[in-house]
């Protein structure tokens, strides 16, 4: 009963076009890449997980998995976060993971032991655990098992989305409120609120006071 992390990576150069109006392309490919590294230590610092999968277009997402000894799947392009999601998870299937958490990238709060305590949360398969935005429209965290246990829908509304295709299959589902877990990033008062609570020296904080938000 293999479990993994699959960490979907927008490119880049791609991500946060919510932050446009504020920030040139060069900056949010810069906040983009703070938050990948920051979140990659994260990860890698959890027990709870026997493989770490990350799946992307970025090159320097790609680079920075494999120094960590992660296994990577190579996108040759990317539609959407639910379609790289997807993939992936058919990809960790077919390699034997039976519980599968998707994580993104842009949790600047998130310890180890947050993650740690979604896997926690799950019972015997099918079941799935989910982790809504603060606001909760979004899905910042799912646990599916088995891995690919009904399709992904990321983006406006997804929540309640996932919450009704994992009662529609059957699945045992628990919601798992978390405020590190539960606040991502996507307008500029998201990073107000981050200026006095991320780690002192994180990549995410250095972007931050030199642009000096707060």
């Amino acid at each position: 009963r293999m479990k993994a992390i699959l960490i979907p990576v927008k490119e880049f150069r791609e991500a946060k076009k919510r932050l446009a109006p504020h920030f040139p392309p060069a900056d949010r490919a810069a906040l983009a890449e703070a938050m990948c590294e920051d979140f990659f230590s994260v990860v890698a610092a959890t027990r709870c997980a026997d493989r770490v999968f990350v799946i992307s277009k970025e090159p320097g997402a790609l680079s920075r998995a494999r120094k960590l000894g992660w296994e990577t799947i190579v996108e040759s392009y990317q539609t959407s976060e639910s379609d790289s999601v997807d993939a992936g998870s058919r990809y960790c299937a077919e390699q034997g993971v039976h519980a599968l958490l998707r994580l993104p990238i842009d949790l600047p709060l998130v310890e180890p032991c947050d993650i740690e305590a979604v896997f926690e949360k799950l019972e015997a398969a099918p079941s799935v655990v989910l982790v809504p935005s603060s606001d909760g429209t979004g899905t910042n965290a799912l646990l599916r098992s088995p891995a690919v246990l009904f399709p992904s829908h990321f983006g406006s509304n997804s929540f309640p989305r996932h919450v009704a295709e994992a009662e529609g299959c059957g699945a045992r589902t628990r919601v798992f409120r978390n405020p590190r877990l539960e606040l991502d990033i996507d307008e500029l008062d998201d990073l107000r609120r981050l200026s006095n609570r991320l780690r002192s020296g994180s990549a995410t904080a250095r972007w931050l006071i030199e642009r000096d938000i707060s």
